[in-house]
């Protein structure tokens, strides 16, 4: 079986690092030649196209950073859908629900198969392949790559049913409390700072306590304490997620009067501190409303 991957990114090559180093046969496109060359440097074969690897692998796994890029990917003319070989796309970005029934409809009269396989975790789940990797789709393209290329790069992987879409669906309500529990760990330890308290002291309290969440676990000891603000999450990334979260309610008519405060904050921040910065930067915009410092 070759393995192909499209989309080397921040989350795109340690993942295809980890299906190389696991011994599969990987064949890569990024049109970033920087990305294209680690790989090969680590065995993996680099094609010119999504098409040509499509031409060459099995299966194509992608993780693209936005739904024009995917949807250039899975269906242009030089797409993973004029390939010659592949027997399915794995869509492993958050795309929405839309993309994915769209997209499976288009590769199946195509005689290709659609699995949705969105990921969870960050960058540093995608180095370390701790990577949380929920699947919905095409049953026999997971049953074939969930003890090889899945495995090389997830601690937890679960297959939600045949529907597309649902895995998008499932990453977005993740996304959105993990998105949830970063604004609203910043938000309240500026309080805590403000009145005086230390940001070590606040989060040795919280994370033996109720409030502990991911982002007071890690995310803001290891990427904000020291300013580094390098979780690895650009904000362009969030915004879109955001958005696909939003279209999500509003498809289902469930309720949004949290989120879209939450949204609203995140946009402030991504005004202020720009599309490329870090998710973390929120910290910068909550400060300056608050005219105080965490650390």
């Amino acid at each position: 079986m070759r393995i192909g991957y499209i989309g080397l990114g921040a989350m795109g090559r340690p993942m295809a690092v980890n299906i190389t180093e696991a011994g599969h046969e990987v064949v890569v496109f990024d049109l970033n030649e920087n990305q294209t060359k680690i790989l090969a440097q680590r065995g993996a074969t680099v094609a010119r196209s999504a098409k040509e690897v499509a031409d060459e692998a099995d299966y194509v796994l992608t993780c693209l950073p936005s739904i024009a890029a995917a949807e250039a990917v899975a269906l242009g003319k030089d797409g993973v859908i004029a390939g010659s070989r592949a027997k399915a796309f794995v869509n492993m970005g958050t795309t929405g629900s839309a993309f994915a029934r769209s997209t499976a409809e288009a590769m199946n009269a195509a005689g290709k198969a659609y699995l949705d396989a969105p990921i969870s975790g960050g960058p540093p789940g995608a180095e370390a392949g701790t990577l949380g990797v929920m699947c919905s789709g095409d049953r026999s393209t997971f049953e074939a790559l969930k003890d090889n290329a899945l495995e090389a790069i997830s601690a937890k992987l679960v297959y939600l049913g045949e529907k597309p879409g649902a895995a998008q669906v499932m990453k977005l309500v993740n996304n959105i409390i993990f998105f949830g529990n970063v604004a609203v760990a910043m938000e309240a330890l500026t309080l805590g700072a403000k009145a005086g308290l230390s940001a070590e002291q606040m989060l040795e309290v919280i994370n033996a306590s109720s409030g502990r969440n991911t982002a007071t676990e890690w995310l803001i000891p290891n990427h904000v304490l020291n300013r580094a603000f390098d979780f690895g999450g650009a904000n362009y990334i969030i915004a879109k997620d955001l958005d696909l979260w939003r279209q999500e309610v509003e498809a289902f008519e469930t309720p949004m009067q949290l989120g879209v405060n939450m949204r609203t904050l995140y946009l402030q921040s991504m005004w202020k501190e720009g599309m490329d910065a870090d998710i973390t930067t929120l910290l910068k915009t909550l400060e300056e409303i608050g005219n105080t410092k965490l650390v």
